[in-house]
């Protein structure tokens, strides 16, 4: 497309009206696109006058207007909205109804994502889980690890404090080797030990000890050479 230049007269017709006047009866004058004109206006740094803002052609809405296309479709004071007591902009509306989001409804990434109850994921710690619901709002697990499936059928819900784990040796991640007699239900503070570097590492406790019969002896020479300046 030609690029269509302003010309002189159109730059002082623009210059002229353009304070008082609406634009888009501006632009019908001067055969511009109204963008076109917006832009030039900006461009040579034209503004509306106070009068025309203060104006009905403005399009602003000032308090205590008394023009009477705007009194009649004012809010008036102590009336009631049209939905007061409505659940839902427009529950009563069959169009609307029909669509609304429904629930248990999918789209999106939502339903791409989607995977039905039973199936089997690898957690980032490389633990089998297994999905047990689709109830929503989401509870605070819809994943559970199987070997914590397989306890709780036999055993019943884990007591507070405790966790299942895997035997030594005995951990997997394929479903049909987790059973009964490869887990065991151990205390958070029996974890917590059993996971201690230095249990996990025997060179590391080695290492561990001998620092600290180090540290022992440098606080008993520095403690024998402060008793005998004193």
């Amino acid at each position: 497309m030609q690029r269509r230049f302003w010309t002189d007269e159109q730059i002082a017709q623009l210059t002229n009206g353009y304070p008082d006047r609406e634009t888009s009866a501006l632009a019908r004058e001067i055969g511009r696109p109204l963008e076109s004109v917006y832009r030039k206006a900006a461009e040579l740094g034209l503004k509306k006058s106070p009068a025309f803002m203060a104006s009905d052609l403005s399009g602003r809405i000032t308090r205590g207007r008394t023009d009477a296309r705007m009194v009649a479709t004012q809010f008036k004071k102590g009336q009631q909205s049209w939905n007061k007591g409505v659940k839902g902009v427009c529950g009563t509306h069959e169009n609307c109804r029909r669509t609304q989001f429904k629930k248990g409804s999918m789209s999106g990434a939502a339903q791409h994502n989607y995977v039905p109850i039973g199936s089997e994921r690898l957690s980032k710690d490389g633990y089998l889980e297994r999905k047990v619901t689709d109830d929503h709002p989401v509870p605070a697990r819809r994943w559970i690890g199987v070997h914590r499936i397989v306890w709780e059928a036999a055993n019943g819900p884990i007591p507070p404090g405790h966790v299942v784990c895997f035997l030594p040796g005995r951990r997997t991640a394929d479903a049909a080797l987790i059973t009964l007699d490869a887990l065991e239900l151990v205390s958070r503070a029996e974890l917590a030990h059993r996971n201690h570097p230095r249990n996990r590492d025997p060179e590391l406790a080695k290492l561990v000890q001998l620092k600290g019969a180090i540290t022992r002896q440098v606080n008993r020479i520095a403690r024998e050479a402060k008793e005998s300046q004193s």
